[in-house]
């Protein structure tokens, strides 16, 4: 009854506190947009747990991104070209990571992580509100900065915010690659990666991650205004999401299982940052 509670308490907190800050930006749009984002997980959740399966999952946040940034873009219709500029940046990166992680799934013929979760009625609900929050939260300084009366302000600011993401959307999609290539290869079954980008961080993929959703924030930043400025939170949810919650604490843990008896683990632990890259040494 007590998990019960916890999960119904943590699906009205994933839903409230996105919620509020659309609300804060006093832009109509945004706050509608955001229930779009939670509707769309609410609705899929239903076919999800009658049949209890997990493989849309990421698919349909993905489709959740896509859905919310063109429908924003399509309201707007300023017409201007930053506007297309960084709603394709979210596309091509929604595109992406939803396709590698849909055919990853695919693959693997089931997501580990949802064998106990599924069964459980308010646990998978959690699971699919939690993850409406985090389309919200990384959405909204976007979603906020479309549906100003200025639009996305091209200036120096947004050229450096544009480069960020570049930078770390390569990181991400060259540190998936290695990691792939890496698993195919049948001599390193049971082996950890710590060559390419996974020799400078132990998890370049994530730290990718973070640095492109920094260029989004830093992007969208000369369009916001008041508390409109609150949905620059994004990044850090994404670095708080990743390294706390969902991402890199659970694969370490795993890893730890897994490998940490040995010595060249050990080492790889010492010697390797845990996101940030080592550059130098």
């Amino acid at each position: 009854m007590k998990n019960h509670l916890f999960n119904i308490l943590s699906s009205i907190i994933a839903f409230y506190i996105p919620f509020q800050i659309a609300l804060l930006t006093d832009l109509p749009l945004v706050k509608n947009l955001i229930l779009l984002i939670f509707s769309i997980q609410w609705i899929s959740f239903i076919p999800a747990y009658i049949f209890q399966t997990e493989k849309f999952f990421d698919l349909t946040g993905s489709i959740t991104y896509l859905t919310t940034v063109l429908a924003a873009l399509y309201v707007t219709d300023s017409g201007k070209i930053s506007d297309y500029v960084i709603v394709s940046c979210v596309v091509i990166w929604a595109i992406r990571l939803g396709s590698f992680l849909f055919m990853r799934i695919h693959k693997a013929g089931e997501d580990r992580r949802f064998r106990d979760i599924k069964p459980n009625f308010t646990r998978f609900f959690m699971t699919w509100t939690l993850q409406g929050m985090w389309v919200s939260m990384c959405l909204l300084c976007v979603l906020t900065a479309l549906s100003s009366y200025s639009g996305i302000i091209v200036n120096n600011i947004f050229y450096i915010g544009l480069m960020i993401f570049i930078s770390g959307f390569i990181i991400e999609v060259l540190a998936d690659h290695q990691k792939t290539v890496f698993r195919k290869d049948l001599k390193n079954k049971d082996k950890f990666i710590s060559t390419g980008l996974w020799s400078y961080s132990r998890h370049p993929n994530y730290f990718g991650e973070i640095l492109l959703w920094l260029g989004i924030a830093v992007m969208s930043f000369s369009s916001l205004e008041g508390f409109q400025y609150f949905t620059l939170i994004s990044p850090i949810f994404v670095y708080i999401l990743l390294v706390y919650i969902s991402g890199i604490r659970m694969l370490e843990n795993q890893a730890n299982k897994k490998w940490g008896h040995l010595d060249s683990y050990k080492e790889y632990l010492k010697n390797t940052p845990r996101l940030f890259f080592r550059i130098f040494g």
